[in-house]
């Protein structure tokens, strides 16, 4: 990797550059009463039908639902009546031996400081929706905890430590585990760091995995940093990691809030937000994905852009 770590501000540089000027789509969804559905996952097959995974909260309130939705034929996106209340935020999703697998942040209170709100993410599996059940929890104070099956059966695990001792606001870490009954706060808090790729204001994490036709793992996740007025700034951005080197290639901005349609926030300091929530590659002769993001916490959105993976998966790997 490049010794020179790139900020925020380089690494827009370098996305303005490539002249990417598509505009992104909301989605609609119904059954929510007046709340916002944002911090999306990409669509995902449960007993044959495409669902989103959506988090859903009043516009001034971050008490979160986990909520399902599945597509209607005119498009919009209905809610899926459950019986399980998962009161959790930011939920994503994983295929793991058979299972699925669903993740999301749930809140407590915080421990020390007063009208503060502490967090950990906690983890459901089931062979459906309506069969999950809660198995795990991480470490407190950690969100983007990630997991995907490699090739081998295995599942690697991508966290994001913070603090002292990690060097920052947020960095990747990642660990190997055999079976989901290993995927506990213990072997997510021992996980190994990844070189550099934050300076130490800013931070970022894991949002999505995929396995590359090369062996390489493409990674789907986000960059952040605050302005002098602390406002924050959330971009999507790729890079890929090479399990046998531990080596990670420069990340790149693939979407920016320029990139989808002028709407509400949720807060002003919240206005240039996007939440990466999954991508689904195409696998087209137009070499095309559509990324799917959580847009300034009151909106969720999609986008189709040129597949930033094919650029690891055409590396020749020794």
């Amino acid at each position: 990797m490049n010794n020179k770590l790139k900020t925020c501000t380089d690494l827009l540089m370098e996305f303005e550059d490539k002249n990417i000027k598509s505009i992104g789509e909301k989605l609609t969804f119904v059954g929510i009463e007046g709340r916002d559905v944002y911090n999306i996952t990409k669509p995902f097959l449960d007993n044959g039908e495409l669902i989103i995974a959506g988090r859903v909260e009043s516009r001034d309130s971050e008490v979160s639902e986990v909520k399902f939705f599945k597509e209607s034929e005119t498009g919009r996106w209905v809610k899926v009546h459950r019986t399980i209340e998962l009161h959790l935020q930011d939920p994503f999703v994983a295929k793991i031996h058979g299972d699925l697998v669903l993740g999301g942040v749930e809140t407590f209170p915080h421990p020390v400081l007063m009208n503060c709100l502490g967090y950990r993410t906690v983890f459901y599996r089931g062979k459906d929706i309506n069969s999950l059940v809660r198995f795990s929890c991480g470490c407190d104070f950690m969100k983007d905890i990630r997991l995907l099956e490699l090739t081998d059966k295995r599942i690697l695990v991508f966290t994001r430590p913070q603090g002292i001792l990690c060097g920052g606001r947020g960095r990747i870490a990642f660990t190997i585990i055999d079976d989901l009954d290993q995927l506990n706060a213990g072997t997510i808090e021992s996980a190994e760091l990844l070189p550099t790729q934050f300076i130490p204001s800013e931070w970022g994490g894991v949002n999505q995995i995929h396995i590359l036709k090369n062996g390489l793992i493409g990674v789907l996740g986000h960059i952040a940093c605050y302005d002098e007025l602390n406002a924050r700034h959330y971009y999507s951005t790729t890079f890929s990691f090479n399990l046998e080197t531990k080596q990670v290639s420069p990340i790149k901005i693939i979407a920016t809030r320029k990139n989808f349609k002028e709407g509400d926030c949720k807060r002003e300091d919240l206005k240039d937000v996007i939440f990466s929530g999954g991508l689904q590659r195409l696998n087209d002769d137009n070499k095309l994905a559509i990324l799917y993001v959580g847009v300034s916490d009151v909106e969720g959105s999609h986008i189709t852009i040129p597949d930033p993976f094919l650029e690891y998966e055409n590396q020749y790997i020794a």
